[in-house]
């Protein structure tokens, strides 16, 4: 009898700035902090993402709301590492009554979070201090999300929409 192992589909969570999004939906900053023990006790090792980044590419990796895949809110533009993390740039799509509802609650700050959620490829535990070094994951999507586990990651910056300001 042949038996695939499985393994189990994992979320993390990381708050993000209200402030920091765009009145047209974009916003951007860290998905995950490289090195940083979150609250579960796991530890993103740098270079974690990369090959999933490169397999999936941007159409892969999907932008949800509390990692329900019957709830998608828009997509990505951009998904890098860098030296900090998982640098992400993605636009909630405002013509999805869903990501309207989740815009308005992130500017006024009732939302703030972002959580991974991906398959971890290879991982080791460390034994004396029970952390679980992450250094290959299979990123399936970056959800935003209500409650964050990884305090640190923050938006950094939004684009501008510059309005005539007759409009403004």
């Amino acid at each position: 009898m042949n038996r695939t192992r499985h393994l189990p589909f994992e979320a993390k969570l990381l708050p993000i700035q209200p402030a920091r999004v765009a009145a047209d939906g974009t916003f951007e900053g860290y998905a995950s902090l490289f090195s940083v023990p979150d609250q579960g006790k796991d530890v993103v090792e740098p270079g974690a993402f990369h090959e999933s980044l490169a397999r999936r590419g941007l159409a892969g990796v999907k932008l949800l709301w509390q990692h329900d895949p019957a709830e998608p809110l828009g997509r990505w533009l951009s998904l890098a590492e860098d030296r900090r993390g998982l640098f992400v740039r993605g636009r909630l799509s405002l013509a999805v009554a869903r990501a309207r509802e989740i815009h308005a609650l992130m500017r006024d700050g009732a939302i703030d979070g972002l959580s991974i959620g991906f398959r971890p490829e290879k991982a080791r535990t460390e034994p004396r201090t029970g952390l679980r070094r992450l250094e290959r994951v299979d990123l399936w999507e970056v959800s935003i999300v209500t409650f964050p586990m990884l305090p640190q990651a923050r938006v950094s910056a939004v684009k501008t929409v510059l309005r005539p300001a007759a409009f403004a």
